[in-house]
């Protein structure tokens, strides 16, 4: 339980840091940060998810982390210069995923 309090604390944390940083991102940057960004809760939340289930292991989280950052971002560059809008695909899969993982982690609490 102690984990979860200093994740929480930390996120919290993250979040304050990040609207009160001057530190802007160009337009053209938008989407693949905003695409990295779902992917890396999806990350977040499945590992919550692996530690409330007792199969957390760090280094299946920080590989996982930066595998789906890196896919999401890559399909939305290459759906760019193909002209298809890939982000989408990456926006369901990870947006279903979360839903999912948050699911399992209401079930466990209720």
């Amino acid at each position: 339980m102690q984990v979860i309090v200093v994740a929480i604390i930390f996120a919290i944390l993250g979040v304050m840091l990040g609207l009160l940083s001057p530190l802007t991102i160009p337009i053209t940057y938008a989407r693949y940060t905003a695409v990295a960004l779902l992917a890396a809760l999806d990350s977040i939340f499945g590992a919550f998810k692996a530690y409330i289930n007792g199969t957390f292991e760090p280094r299946v989280f920080f590989s996982g982390l930066l595998t789906n950052m890196t896919l999401a971002a890559g399909l939305t560059y290459f759906g760019d210069k193909l002209g298809v809008d890939l982000s989408i695909a990456a926006i369901v899969a990870f947006g279903v995923r979360i839903f999912n993982n948050l699911g399992a982690i209401r079930r466990h609490y209720l």
